[in-house]
């Protein structure tokens, strides 16, 4: 029997930063598409940057893409399992 949906109801341990979309980055040909730098603050300055693909669901469930500038929220989560507790 799959508990999944009793697991998924548990809020997982995680953590929320602010990022900035810093660039963006032209999709290559067909093989390549186009991608997003995000400034993420509070990061260690050599790992402040990632870039992902440009493409987000909007609040209708329309694809849509990031702009220049944007703010956005980056949140990184963890199942219970795979954490350490405080001590």
């Amino acid at each position: 029997m799959d508990n999944g949906g009793e697991e998924d109801a548990e809020k997982k341990p995680n953590v929320t930063l602010p990022g900035t979309v810093e660039k963006i980055i032209p999709a290559i040909g067909d093989d390549i598409p186009e991608k997003v730098e995000i400034k993420i603050e509070g990061a260690d300055d050599l790992y402040r940057e990632v870039r992902i693909e440009n493409k987000v669901i909007d609040a209708e469930g329309n694809p849509a893409k990031l702009k220049k500038g944007a703010e956005v929220d980056i949140t990184i989560e963890a199942d219970k399992k795979d954490i350490n507790s405080k001590e």
